[in-house]
């Protein structure tokens, strides 16, 4: 089994070849960190790659637009799509433009091998909450109403007037409330009790709704937006 993976999240992507690579030594991983290293290693032969696993949000996916690039082409490779940002809406439009599968980053290392294989056996594969039996979202639905309420207490709003056209995760404001307090990546990792490798995600998705440039600044757009309160 041959799987490109790409992902421009180099902790998520390194660990995740070294799980498969430990969980399946006859396995062989190329690794690529956007859409022109995905192009260079199709165009430089293909024929072995039996999967293609692409990250939703790295550079030069363009949204949509690269998954749609490979789907529409003529390589012979299902093309599954790779994150920890996506929405449900964004994971239907990914299976309508031709994509095979999609594997939430909250799967673990064990579901996401199963599924690969199951995508490579000509199976259509989904991440799947079983608690709802809906598509698994980045964060976890079973928290939201937990989160909203202890938000609204510690000042987090779920879109104000000011803000109403920002929409961020449950996850995502429990995040932009310890940035807002100054934590740094492994506080907000241990307080959550998520991956450091997660909060990393939370905080990119952040400042990409945010139009921010770095945690700084998102944390700035938040106040002036009333998603979190000053001081």
């Amino acid at each position: 089994m041959k799987i490109l993976l790409a992902d421009d999240h180099t902790l998520f992507r390194d660990s995740l070849v070294e799980y498969i690579r430990r969980a399946d030594n006859s396995t062989s991983v190329l690794t690529a960190s956007d859409m022109n290293e995905v192009m260079e290693i199709i165009e430089n032969g293909y024929d072995d790659i039996d999967i293609i696993l692409l990250d939703l949000r790295m550079p030069g996916m363009d949204d949509f637009r690269g998954l749609k690039k490979l789907t529409e082409s003529d390589i012979d490779v299902p093309v599954a799509l790779l994150s920890g940002l996506a929405e449900k809406e964004d994971v239907k439009e990914a299976l309508r433009i031709g994509a095979a599968g999609y594997f939430s980053k909250t799967l673990s290392g064990k579901a996401m091998l199963n599924g690969i294989k199951a995508i490579i056996n000509g199976e259509e594969f989904i991440s799947i909450d079983h608690n709802t039996n809906e598509i698994m979202p980045s964060y976890y639905p079973s928290e939201a109403k937990d989160n909203a309420t202890n938000n609204a207490s510690r000042g987090v709003g779920a879109g104000t007037e000011d803000g109403e056209n920002i929409h961020l995760t449950p996850r995502e404001n429990d995040v932009l409330l310890y940035l807002a307090e100054g934590a740094t990546n492994k506080d907000i990792a241990r307080a959550l009790d998520l991956q450091i490798v997660t909060v990393k995600l939370h905080v990119r998705g952040i400042c990409r709704k945010l139009d921010a440039k770095n945690r700084t600044q998102a944390v700035l757009r938040a106040q002036q937006e009333g998603l979190v309160k000053k001081g």
